[in-house]
């Protein structure tokens, strides 16, 4: 039997995804446990995004997804999403109070969620006054505001610089350890992988192979992803 903080929270069976004649995810079976950092890895065009969609319901599909025993579309109250890119342009004219009052009804707990990614000092910021970074951050608190139990990223450090992504991790690692928050994101960099997913789901249409990334990620493995020429490497560890 799982222990409490393994309890699976997703199961994926046999999902399959087509658009037009094209096969976009054929056929993952996969089980996702309570209180893990899930990366999703492969390359472009891998379904990944597709994948992340299928969890949230926002993609028709055939096979089976349940989130926390239910449909999708009725476990989106204990989840949270930062998509990889916003179809909203950070230059219209709202505060980050304002961008955040959006997607809320109860507005006492903005304040929280911006001390949680150290953004309380920027509550009345125009959003085309901040930083990539600092946007980024905006849309963690958008996305935690309800104390989601799973938190979805699509490539979340997208455009951001190095000390940004390092800040946007421990962020994450934050809510993983202290608030007991499942995380699964889709990520192309295999360093950051090994440093912070406690699992790894690697997918080229079809699931390659899951499990922890020090044990699974082989050169291997990665060719079999990222071709024998692809410039990622095989990360070293101790």
């Amino acid at each position: 039997m799982l222990s409490q903080n393994k309890k699976t929270i997703i199961q994926i069976k046999n999902l399959s995804v087509t658009r037009g004649n094209q096969v976009v995810v054929q056929n993952v079976n996969a089980n996702i446990n309570a209180r893990d950092i899930v990366a999703i890895i492969g390359p472009n065009g891998a379904g990944k995004t597709t994948l992340l969609k299928c969890i949230l319901g926002l993609l028709p599909y055939t096979g089976d997804i349940k989130v926390f025993g239910k449909k999708p579309a009725q476990a989106l109250c204990d989840v949270g999403y930062v998509p990889q890119r916003l179809s909203f342009s950070k230059h219209f004219p709202l505060t980050v109070r304002e961008f955040l009052q959006l997607s809320v009804i109860e507005a006492a707990s903005i304040p929280k969620a911006l001390r949680e990614v150290e953004m309380q000092a920027y509550a009345n910021r125009s959003l085309d006054k901040l930083s990539g970074g600092q946007f980024q951050r905006v849309l963690i608190a958008r996305a935690i505001m309800n104390n989601p139990k799973l938190l979805l990223l699509d490539e979340p450090t997208a455009g951001v610089d190095q000390e940004g992504e390092k800040d946007f991790y421990e962020i994450i690692k934050h809510q993983n350890k202290a608030h007991n928050a499942t995380v699964i994101m889709v990520s192309h960099e295999v360093n950051v992988v090994y440093k912070h997913a406690t699992q790894v789901l690697c997918l080229n249409k079809n699931l390659c192979c899951m499990g922890k990334p020090k044990e699974i990620l082989t050169k291997e493995v990665l060719e079999k992803l990222y071709g024998k020429n692809s410039a990622i490497r095989q990360h070293k560890h101790t």
